[in-house]
């Protein structure tokens, strides 16, 4: 196992430590990471999607900037603005929060077009333009945008060009009754300090946080591209995406759900995200499994089903799924 790969499976166990019964999640934000890439989360609140983020910024030495979207947020709230300087006689550039490594965009669809807009350009190129001038945004810059899935009224839909920027786009469950009892566990020994007689949460709590770097970050994203993929899987994966768009070929009954299938951004992402998950499991080669594991969220935000679908209740995940199902392995 390398030095680089051993650090990151040392940074997933210890936040699954303090990260309770998200360790999917914990996984995912990973490969996002590693794919140089940005996360779209859905999940009801209080599901720890701000302190995931948190952790891994203060995990890895990177500086972190949470950013409240709301009906009257500007622009330049978020890229920053040019202040005039009466002691320099002279506007000066004061950059906002977008200037991080990581980004927290709470609740993103409660902003209006404008403001999504200065989002998508600095996802999409890594910079944001202000007063006719770019600025760059750091190497690393991860955007991890949340949705609210219970609270619909005041949002507005996010466009699919920047919905298809997103890497990822990541679903969080209610936690079970045993993981339920453990978040309330390791709440009530953070809050008091101590662990009383409880070995497991002595070993958790003492246990040496990891602390790596961005350079180490880059390291990994430029090792995982070492990873090999073969021509039957690279087949198997752009049938998949073909699958999206032209499912009548595979499967009759998908024929009229689908009204926009994926784009050739997902047939990247599958790609990509397929290989960091097989670097995780510490193999140099990608198997099918690696594929299916990330493959709902990589195409449930660049799948637009008919209306016939939805009106049968059928969702982007159905259809996945279906697929999956008929597209024969290699």
């Amino acid at each position: 196992m390398s030095e680089i790969r051993e650090k990151f499976l040392s940074l997933k166990s210890y936040m699954d430590t303090k990260i309770v019964g998200q360790e999917d999640l914990v996984r995912k934000m990973i490969i996002t990471m590693l794919g140089n890439g940005h996360a779209l989360l859905e999940g009801a609140p209080g599901l720890a999607k701000t302190k995931a983020i948190k952790s891994l910024a203060s995990l890895i030495s990177a500086q972190y900037n949470r950013i409240q979207f709301t009906p009257d947020l500007l622009p330049s709230d978020i890229t920053g603005s040019d202040i005039y300087v009466s002691q320099k006689g002279e506007f000066e550039f004061r950059e906002g929060p977008i200037f991080a490594n990581l980004i927290l965009a709470d609740e993103i669809n409660r902003s209006p077009a404008k403001v999504q807009s200065a989002l998508l350009e600095a996802m999409a190129e890594r910079q944001v333009s202000v007063g006719g001038k770019t600025y760059q945004l750091p190497d690393l810059f991860m955007v991890m945008a949340t949705q609210n899935p219970i609270e619909h009224e005041g949002t507005y839909n996010l466009p699919e060009a920047q919905l298809d920027r997103f890497l990822m786009y990541i679903k969080i469950d209610q936690p079970d009754v045993e993981t339920e009892r453990k978040i309330l566990r390791l709440v009530r020994s953070e809050e008091a300090g101590a662990c009383g007689d409880d070995e497991q949460c002595w070993l958790d709590q003492n246990k040496k946080p990891p602390h790596l770097s961005v350079e180490d970050v880059v390291a990994a994203q430029y090792e995982v591209q070492k990873v090999h993929v073969s021509e039957a899987l690279e087949e198997y994966i752009v049938q998949l995406i073909i699958a999206t768009r032209t499912p009548a070929k595979y499967d009759a009954k998908l024929a009229g759900q689908v009204l926009f299938g994926a784009s050739p951004r997902a047939t990247i992402a599958l790609d990509k995200c397929a290989k960091i998950n097989a670097w995780l499991e510490n193999r140099d080669f990608v198997k099918p499994e690696d594929v299916h594991k990330i493959a709902w969220d990589v195409l449930r935000h660049r799948i637009i089903l008919s209306f016939e679908a939805q009106a049968e209740g059928l969702t982007s995940d159905d259809v996945i799924a279906r697929i999956i199902k008929t597209v024969p392995l290699p």
